[in-house]
């Protein structure tokens, strides 16, 4: 006869996946609460949790996942960390790395959007991020240091990265970087493979390979150029457009499935929308929004919170931030079969190959311009150089480091 009393324990397998859940939960929920400084900046705390101190997967297969939610549009970090999610959790961890890790950077974004609308200003927190950015540079610059040990190999990938970080620096169009650092990379490859069957002199391989690299540029320069002209042609003016919430969900839905870059390109897609065609928004707002999202910890996207509140109040935000990141679910649901057999086939694993060079390069390039704006005189130039020595040194939690910068911007506000 049964206990009805007493049900029967969890099977091990559904407690593990239990188990697992809740650390996927745990770990996003404080990653969304605590990663300042934009993707690049959370890609490298998410490697810290998940490789260094979890263990749960190689510094390789980091690689690729970075590289593989490069080439899809969508705010990277929070596809990093909705494949993470899966990865460990199965289906529900995708759902809930996703939720936990976007959840309170809306939150917090909503309260300034509250605050914004009821007040007309941003609250004043600048002398906060006067000691928060430079540990993101310190961050960014150390987990960049390991990844360029694992995806550098050999004088081609160096070269290769260079190329990609020259090209990126003037302003190149991301994904073209990308796509063109696969596909000269995998050329490369098959090259070298046709020399070493066919005994082809030294010299004469040199030749080719040496113009690759001026025939990508030649490329990439004609793909600048097309993008560019869409782009004027997107950017035509057009009367304003009543507001409603379904229009407001299917105009971030849009840009969630065409969105690639972060940070302050993400106003290239804002802009012709709800400036230019909609009239929604002025520039002055457009700007503002931009901002909230980038001084506010968890994914830079959260500025489409901003915008949704100030156009359609909390309803406005909670359709805006679903439109934005629908898609990135989705596009993770999709790509993960894909993924799953790009290492197994020689030519697709040297385009993989070539791709995180790639991805390793741009995160370079976004390291430099961040240092710019936040290593401004030689306390904080100081404060990075702690820091970076510190994550070399011990396996600390990056938040912590994230706290003390707080505290000294606090200071510093506080003495000046």
């Amino acid at each position: 006869m049964s206990d009805i009393n007493h049900p029967s324990p969890v099977p091990p397998a559904e407690e593990k996946q239990e188990n697992h859940l809740a650390e996927v939960a745990l770990l996003f929920l404080r990653l969304g609460f605590t990663a300042f400084g934009g993707p690049a900046a959370h890609i490298a705390m998410m490697r810290e949790e998940v490789v260094r101190r979890r263990k749960w997967i190689s510094d390789e297969r980091f690689v690729d996942l970075l590289g593989i939610t490069n080439l899809i549009p969508g705010p990277s970090s929070t596809e990093f960390a909705i494949y993470l999610g899966y990865l460990r959790a199965g289906w529900p961890g995708l759902v809930i790395g996703g939720i936990c890790f976007i959840g309170p950077a809306m939150l917090i974004v909503l309260t300034l959007a509250w605050a914004y609308v009821s007040y007309g200003s941003l609250p004043q927190v600048e002398w906060l991020f006067y000691g928060i950015k430079p540990i993101v540079i310190a961050i960014i610059a150390q987990v960049l240091v390991s990844l360029c040990r694992t995806v550098l190999k050999g004088a081609w990938s160096v070269m290769l990265g260079l190329l990609v970080l020259a090209l990126y620096l003037p302003g190149t169009n991301t994904i073209a970087l990308l796509f063109g650092g696969a596909l000269l990379f995998g050329i490369i490859r098959w090259v070298e493979r046709s020399y070493q069957r066919r005994h082809k002199s030294g010299s004469e391989i040199s030749n080719v390979l040496m113009a690759l690299p001026l025939a990508s540029i030649q490329e990439l320069r004609q793909y600048i150029s097309l993008t560019r002209i869409s782009a004027g042609l997107a950017a035509v003016a057009t009367v304003a457009v009543p507001y409603s919430l379904p229009l407001l969900f299917l105009t971030f839905l849009k840009i969630g499935a065409v969105l690639y870059g972060s940070g302050y390109v993400i106003l290239a897609f804002l802009r012709p929308e709800f400036v230019v065609n909609l009239h929604w928004l002025t520039d002055r707002q457009l700007l503002d929004a931009v901002s909230i999202g980038q001084f506010t910890p968890g994914p830079v996207s959260t500025t489409a919170t901003f915008i949704g509140f100030m156009v359609g109040g909390w309803q406005g935000a909670l359709v805006a931030t679903v439109g934005i990141f629908l898609p990135s679910f989705i596009f993770i649901a999709i790509i993960h079969p894909l993924a799953a057999t790009l290492r197994r086939s020689p030519w697709t694993s040297t385009l993989l190959d070539g791709l995180n060079i790639a991805a390793v390069a741009l995160m370079a390039g976004v390291l430099f311009q961040l240092g710019q704006s936040a290593l401004t005189d030689v306390v904080t130039w100081l404060i990075a150089l702690v820091a970076f020595a510190v994550l070399l040194r011990f396996k600390l939690n990056s938040a912590w480091l994230i706290l003390a910068g707080a505290a000294i911007g606090l200071v510093r506000f506080w003495m000046f």
